[in-house]
């Protein structure tokens, strides 16, 4: 199978490349630069879609930059990475004599509104609330294949968690700190904590870009990224405490993480969602890392 990937150079996209080649399948990459196994933005909008089998946009501004101040610009970067780079992408696929089979967008859960009761699964509905459920709003909109195509190619959404792994992601920051006993909960710390270990929402991934075996929807099948236990940030921080072997006892008021991050950005990390994985468990999917301790000591290598 010949798969392009927009964004492959990122963490998600790293770990999705090496399950892809680990299965015998061509990868090509939409990049800024051209190169090996490369193609740029530009070549896709002048050339057209190359031939594949399969596509996949992980393409966007990282929201959690640490050396970006949260204003207009940065905002508009974050709307403009995702959302140009996936109607780039499905209008690509649109036009292509021989589009693929299947088309995949990486999104996220800020779609949910966060909340210390509700549960969602992927059959919830939602509208949007405050800045960032409205970027996935218009992000997940911008994939919406119509018409013939939409008959013959495969549309899945994927909305993942917060993505842990050892290489990059959230756990990139957090380690530091952590190792060195200044760890601690964020805000009260009893806010649900959805997040997915790297390796596990890849291979999500992957199996979402296999062909469909029954008939295709003309709307897109939303699989819920995230591990099927349910935790708290006051969970996680402990749990990676005893992984470290480390105290957890500096915690990080929310007005401070507001005041660090912006408080539309801090909201991710001050609140959060209970989600619930049903329709990735009904598909048989079977988690490596299920539960946040095989995570962590995978993550932390012990």
């Amino acid at each position: 199978m010949k798969v392009l990937i927009g964004g492959g150079s990122g963490f998600v996209g790293r770990e999705l490349i090496r399950v892809l080649r680990d299965k015998g399948h061509d990868v090509t990459v939409i990049s800024r630069k051209a190169g090996p196994g490369r193609i740029t933005w530009g070549d896709l909008e002048s050339q057209g879609l190359p031939p594949c089998d399969g596509a996949v946009n992980l393409a966007g501004e990282n929201l959690m930059n640490p050396l970006r101040w949260w204003n207009e610009s940065y905002k508009k970067d974050l709307f403009c990475s995702r959302i140009d780079t996936t109607k780039a992408l499905s209008q690509a696929i649109a036009a292509s004599s021989s589009p693929p089979h299947s088309w995949v967008l990486v999104s996220g859960v800020a779609c949910y509104k966060p909340s210390l009761t509700d549960q969602y699964t992927e059959d919830s509905e939602w509208t949007p609330f405050d800045i960032l459920s409205k970027l996935i709003k218009e992000w997940e909109a911008a994939a919406l294949l119509t018409g013939n195509v939409a008959q013959t190619t495969k549309q899945v959404i994927v909305r993942p968690g917060v993505v842990l792994g050892r290489d990059g992601g959230a756990m990139k920051q957090m380690l530091l700190p952590f190792w060195l006993g200044l760890g601690g909960t964020l805000g009260s710390g009893q806010q649900p904590f959805p997040w997915i270990h790297v390796s596990d929402l890849a291979v999500i991934i992957a199996q979402a870009l296999e062909p469909s075996t029954d008939a295709i929807s003309p709307s897109p099948q939303v699989f819920n990224g995230v591990a099927p236990s349910l935790n708290t940030n006051y969970e996680f921080t402990k749990e990676l405490g005893r992984v470290l072997r480390r105290p957890t006892i500096f915690p990080v008021p929310g007005f401070v993480m507001n005041a660090l991050m912006g408080s539309e950005r801090a909201v991710v990390l001050t609140q959060g969602q209970k989600v619930l994985p049903k329709r990735t468990l009904d598909s048989g999917f079977q988690y490596k890392y299920p539960d946040l301790s095989s995570a962590l000591k995978q993550i932390a290598g012990s």
